[in-house]
Order: structure tokens, then C-alpha cells, then sequence
């Protein structure tokens, strides 16, 4: 194929920089609840954000992303074109790191799926009109919009009221969350087991028999119970039966809570997101590789994988700030027991979606989380100009990832004929 090393340089590179606008908003998205919350320092988030982002993309992390597999656009239609495939997936990675960057720069919470989605159907109706275009898959996302916040707000609302009639309104406080904390953190290794390790086996073609996929989910479950509840032993609580100081260790204690959650979210955003950021540059360096036989692999090289990792973890280091004062301090004031019922309520949402084959979003659901423990507040509590601006964000990021797309396309068409 014709100028193939140059197609595999520009694809690179162009992910790389889309991969950095994942980090300054998917990533920072995923972690601004710890960091609104001040449950952990930011030498701590950073050291946890390259440990598991790595880790979820290797160990539990799809091989492919079905969404340019077999959900948008069918790649046999483009199989006497490849240059335009090629051109296609590198105009589709150049509207997703345009589209993320300026989300980021306005710390506005965007989904990385959703921009990759529409930049997608750009390419195809540029090319292929509106009929190359397979709708229903995109009517399911736009359906996501719905359900997927609605869903974790409601999970989030029922599970800080709980929180506070179990813990807070006690006479004390601190030894009804040590009470409770052995619950809690069964909880999030459940949801951790469910949403990445279980499904990473899947994916590498390892089925496990129904009783098999009990006992690894109820045995991380009890693993993550134990560690936590010596992390929690070790923590420094007064036993003064001051209210406030109460108050306090109770929320030192789902500050611990916090982290393991943090870590689950992490490593779901590994395992799901790299995949489908990464597809379009996979696809062009085996568009190259096989001479031009326009096919989506069915693996994505674990040095691509690696690459989207440094780009994601890189971008969150410079500039996930933004996005984290957006969703962890501007739409409601967030404590560590507000923050876990937010984040835990995201992590089962996404869970249950996964089951249910609707595809949602990380951003999202967490956002959601976020608004349904406001609620839980008062309306009042809840920074309605940044929700607004939010909703508005999530609105729009399939039709500008389709016109950046299609603007791109045909830039890279007319350079190719100056050439």
C-alpha cells in the first residue's frame, strides 16, 4: 500500500493527541469525585491512575471495540477504497482529539465513546450517505443519554439516604461505618469483578461455567473486603463523643472506602475506554499491514495499547484539572461518603448496562451519580447553571464529532490530490 509508513506515523500520532484529550476529560471525569471529595492527595491519584489504567487495558481490556467492529459501518463496503478508509479513521481521530480538547479546555465532561460514534457516522454518510450508515446502533447510544444517568442518579440518591439514616442520623456515627464498611467494600469488588476481571476473561476466549463466575466474583468480592478493613484498622480515630469529631471519622473511613472505588473506576475505564479510542489507529496499521484489506482486527497490538495508555495517563497529569473542578466541586459540594455513593452508583450502573447490552458511558453515568446524591440534598444543593451547561455538552458531542469528521475528511482528500 502507498505511503503506508506514513499513514502508521500519522495514525499514531493523531491517537496519541486524541488519547491525551481522553485523559484531560474521560480519566479526569472518572477521578473527580476522589478529588473533589479530598479523599486522596494528588500524588496518590496520579500513582493510582498509571497503575490500574495500565492494568485495566491489559488485563482486563477488550480486544477490539465492537463499536467499529460490527455497529456503525460495514467495512466491506469500503474494501475497494482502502486509502479512504484510511483517510476516514484518521479524519475520525482528528475530530476526537478536537472535540476533547475543547470539552477539556471548557471543563465540560464529554464522552469519548460518543465523540469516536459520531465521528464515525460522519465519515460514513460523507462517503457512504446516510443508507452506509447502520442507525439503530446510534439510537441505542442517544437512548443511553436517558437511561444511563437516570439509572445512577437514583442508585446514588437511594444509596446516600441509606448512608445517612444508617450512619449519620446514629447516636455514633464511627461505629456504625465500621459497621457497614465491611458491606460496602464487598460491594465495590463485586462490581469490580463484574465490570472488569469476569469480562476480561471473556474476552480472551476463557468461558467460565456459571458456578466458576460466582466464585471468582464472591472471592474478589471477599478479598476486597479484607484489605480494606485492614486499611481501616489502621487509620487514627478518636473515640471523643463529639459530634463533629464523630462526623469526621466516619468520613475518614469512606475516605478508605474511596480509594478502592477509585481504583475499580480506574481499571473499568482501562478495560473499556483504551479499546475504543485506540480502534481507528488499530485499524489503520492493519489496513497498512495487510496491503490494504480493509477489516477491523479482531486484536489491537499491546504496543498500540500502550501508547493510548501513556496518552491517556499524560493528558490527565497536564490538564484533567479543569474537568475535575467541573464534576468533583462546581455541580454540588462533595464529601467522601457523597463521593463513594456517587462513584459506586456509577460503577453498578455501568455494570448492569453491560448485562443488559446497552452501551453507556463512564462520563455519564458518574455525572448522573453525582446529580442523584445532590438531590438527596435538596435541589437547592445542586449548581443547576453547570448541569445545564453539561446536558448541553452531552447534546452535541455526536453532531460535532460528525461535522469535525467530515470536515477533516475532507481536508485530508484535498491535501492528498495537491500532493
Amino acid at each position: 500500500m502507498d505511503h503506508g509508513t506514513l499513514y502508521i506515523i500519522l495514525a499514531c500520532l493523531f491517537g496519541f493527541i486524541m488519547t491525551w484529550g481522553v485523559g484531560a476529560n474521560d480519566l479526569a471525569n472518572v477521578m473527580s469525585t476522589t478529588m473533589g471529595s479530598k479523599s486522596l492527595t494528588m500524588r496518590q491519584v496520579f500513582i493510582i491512575a498509571i497503575i490500574f489504567e495500565f492494568a485495566g487495558a491489559y488485563i482486563g481490556g477488550e480486544q477490539v471495540s465492537d463499536t467499529l467492529r460490527d455497529g456503525i459501518l460495514n467495512p466491506a463496503m469500503l474494501a475497494p477504497t482502502p486509502e479512504i478508509f484510511v483517510y476516514g479513521m484518521l479524519a475520525v481521530l482528528l475530530a476526537g482529539s478536537t472535540w476533547m480538547a475543547i470539552a477539556s479546555i471548557l471543563g465540560l465532561p464529554v464522552s469519548i465513546t460518543h465523540t469516536i460514534i459520531g465521528a464515525i457516522v460522519g465519515f460514513g454518510v460523507i462517503q457512504l450517505g446516510l443508507n452506509g450508515v447502520q442507525w439503530q446502533p446510534v439510537m441505542m447510544i442517544a437512548l443511553s443519554w436517558i437511561i444511563s444517568p437516570l439509572l445512577a442518579g437514583l442508585l446514588a440518591f437511594i444509596m446516600l439516604m441509606s448512608i445517612q439514616r444508617m450512619i449519620f442520623m446514629k447516636p455514633n456515627p464511627t461505629f456504625y461505618a465500621k459497621r457497614y464498611a465491611p458491606l460496602y467494600l464487598f460491594l465495590i469488588g463485586i462490581a469490580f469483578a463484574m465490570a472488569s476481571v469476569v469480562r476480561g476473561l471473556a474476552h480472551r476466549d476463557i468461558h467460565l461455567s456459571r458456578m466458576l463466575w460466582l466464585d471468582i466474583t464472591l472471592s474478589i468480592g471477599l478479598l476486597t473486603m479484607f484489605i480494606g478493613m485492614l486499611c481501616i484498622r489502621r487509620l487514627a480515630i478518636s473515640d471523643k463523643p463529639s459530634r463533629h469529631v464523630q462526623f469526621a471519622n466516619a468520613e475518614k473511613i469512606f475516605s478508605t472506602l474511596m480509594i478502592f472505588t477509585a481504583c475499580a473506576m480506574i481499571f473499568a475505564h482501562g478495560s473499556n475506554d483504551i479499546a475504543i479510542a485506540v480502534g481507528p489507529m488499530a485499524a489503520i496499521i492493519g489496513v497498512v499491514q495487510s496491503g490494504g484489506e480493509v477489516e477491523f482486527s479482531n486484536t489491537i497490538h499491546p504496543a498500540i495499547t500502550f501508547l493510548g495508555c501513556a496518552g491517556v495517563v499524560i493528558g490527565f497529569i497536564m490538564y484533567g484539572r479543569n474537568v475535575i473542578a467541573t464534576v468533583g466541586n462546581r455541580i454540588t459540594g462533595l464529601t467522601p461518603s457523597r463521593a463513594f455513593a456517587a462513584t459506586l452508583s456509577a460503577a453498578f450502573t455501568v455494570v448492569l448496562a453491560t448485562g443488559t447490552g446497552i452501551p453507556v458511558s463512564a462520563t455519564q453515568t458518574l455525572v448522573g451519580g453525582i446529580l442523584g446524591v445532590g438531590l438527596a440534598r435538596g435541589i437547592g444543593a445542586l449548581n443547576m447553571t453547570v448541569v445545564r451547561n453539561i446536558f448541553m455538552s452531552w447534546m452535541i458531542t455526536i453532531p460535532a464529532g460528525a461535522l469535525f469528521a467530515m470536515a477533516y475528511f475532507n481536508i485530508l482528500k484535498w491535501l492528498v490530490i495537491k500532493l
